[in-house]
């Protein structure tokens, strides 16, 4: 096996082996007893880890470490450590953030909601003044020709003649 992990002085610690040290070390009884020393002083150097941690300002709490040894017998360390063990800041900040957002997207539902009110005011008064003027924006023309451009010079005729705005389909008959 060439990896484990287990709880030293209650921090998570993992610590893993190249495979091709491991194969070094079944051939070379000096590397075997250098791999052996140094499996035996990681629960010290975690304690140390601790004790260094603890002693800082704010008294953070290591939250885990890993040792790692590569295929040469070089060995690598990495920890971390929080001053939040409980999580309660990182809650505090995530309820914090998480009505943040809630107002923001209030915020953006007013506006929507604001907005197609105007629209439907801007509407309403559109169809009003549509009725009071006995006018509407609903219209047909119809044109038959032989060809796309003369139907398209009768529509664009009709149109012009009326004073109609908008948008002209038309069907080319032959």
């Amino acid at each position: 096996m060439n990896a484990g992990s287990t709880s030293m002085q209650g921090v998570p610690v993992n610590v893993n082996v190249s495979k091709a040290f491991l194969q070094k070390c079944k051939d070379d009884p000096e590397k075997a007893a250098y791999l052996e020393e140094n499996l035996k002083a990681i629960p010290d150097c975690v304690k140390s880890l601790c004790s260094a941690v603890n002693a800082a300002p704010g008294s953070p709490v290591v939250t885990y470490a890993s040792y790692n040894i590569d295929e040469n017998g070089n060995i690598s360390c990495t920890s971390g450590s929080t001053n939040d063990p409980d999580g309660k800041i990182a809650r505090e900040n995530a309820k914090k953030k998480a009505e943040e957002n809630k107002a923001a997207k209030e915020k953006v539902e007013k506006k929507r909601a604001e907005k197609k009110a105007e629209q439907e005011r801007i509407e309403k008064r559109r169809i009003e003044k549509a009725e009071v003027d006995g006018k509407t924006d609903e219209f047909t023309i119809s044109a038959v020709g032989t060809n796309v451009r003369s139907v398209t010079a009768k529509l664009a005729e009709g149109v012009s003649s009326g004073g109609v705005s908008g948008t002209v389909g038309f069907d080319v008959k032959a």
